[in-house]
């Protein structure tokens, strides 16, 4: 049997967390406290974003894959530019591979094109071009992880379930900041303890709005480096802002990515940059692609390892290669068909 840690809040209640991360409230209005005051702050600041308002699968699938590590102001033109190529789930699953990454250029991490594409493939092809809303059956999709899976599940159903991103997992890291402290230390919660905390969170019937609310409040105002406390409508129960230590517990905060320029992302993508660029359909020799790139890298790349990133971009369905076996010599390259 589980033992439970019980942390009181004098005034606010008494909350009860399980090892597994699980939250009971022993004061449910000490709960129902916090949710209106985060969903009253919604409704007069709520962010003004096009898929918002869309019960539709498609688009808040769409809306989603383009949000990962992508910010929103980068993402709003390529949903609409999106749409009007592609108006339905059909259109996309039916278009050249090729395209889809063409008009996915400066989204970043352009596996994500593929995994766009396939998973409307898939769509289309097991389950008749209609998404399947039970989270076994997201998860079985091409590129759809927990987070996009339980996103349409919130946005489209109100299933209560909840979408945790890093805006998420950092505004609960700091309410519940000596509770999380206490019951796993420095090492911090682990995803899945995460998610049963915010699981335990949602309201009945309002988890859509709930999932957008706490989203936007980590983007707006309890923000990595300057949270704008005095704003913030969880003020009260914040055990950061209480003991003046509005910093991220280690296992909370974001994994670093390293520098960009020069990193083994940075050329893939100007390789398929290269490829998007060129006239002759997406395809350049090889000798083309290494020019191209060396022009972008202002210097000489080894032309080894640039082959390597080709081989690599290729098992990722992003690029294909042919000539003379696995030789670079005579190779060319060109995006997907």
């Amino acid at each position: 049997m589980q033992t439970k840690r019980q942390y009181e809040q004098p005034g606010n209640g008494t909350w009860l967390l399980s090892p597994d991360g699980a939250m009971r409230v022993a004061r449910v209005e000490t709960l129902q406290a916090v949710q209106r005051a985060l969903l009253g702050w919604y409704r007069a600041h709520r962010r003004a974003l096009p898929w918002r308002n869309s019960k539709s699968p498609y688009r808040i699938f769409l809306s989603e894959m383009m949000l990962q590590q992508t910010q929103v102001e980068r993402v709003i033109p390529k949903y609409h530019a999106f749409l009007a190529e592609y108006p339905t789930i059909r259109r996309l699953a039916a278009a050249p591979l090729a395209d889809v990454i063409r008009l996915w250029a400066g989204l970043g991490y352009n596996r994500r094109a593929v995994h766009l594409h396939r998973a409307a493939q898939a769509v289309v092809r097991e389950h008749g071009g209609t998404f399947p809303l039970h989270l076994q059956e997201l998860l079985r999709l091409p590129g759809i992880g927990a987070y996009t899976a339980r996103a349409l599940l919130s946005f489209v159903n109100n299933a209560p379930v909840a979408v945790v991103d890093t805006n998420v997992r950092r505004v609960l890291g700091r309410v519940f900041r000596d509770e999380l402290q206490a019951l796993f230390a420095e090492k911090g919660p682990t995803e899945r303890q995460v998610q049963a905390l915010a699981d335990g969170l949602v309201p009945d019937g309002r988890s859509a709005r709930w999932n957008q609310a706490l989203m936007d409040l980590g983007s707006t105002v309890c923000t990595a480096r300057q949270p704008d406390c005095p704003r913030c409508p969880l003020f009260t129960w914040c055990q950061a802002r209480r003991a003046e230590q509005v910093t991220d517990l280690p296992a909370l905060r974001p994994k670093g990515q390293g520098k960009f320029s020069g990193s083994r992302r940075y050329y893939r993508g100007r390789i398929i940059a290269a490829l998007r660029d060129s006239p002759q359909s997406g395809a350049l020799s090889f000798e083309a692609l290494v020019s191209y790139v060396e022009t972008q890298a202002d210097g000489d790349v080894p032309v080894a390892w640039l082959w390597e990133l080709v081989q690599d971009l290729e098992r990722d369905g992003l690029v294909v290669s042919a000539g003379d076996g696995n030789s670079r010599s005579g190779a060319t390259v060109r995006l997907p068909s």
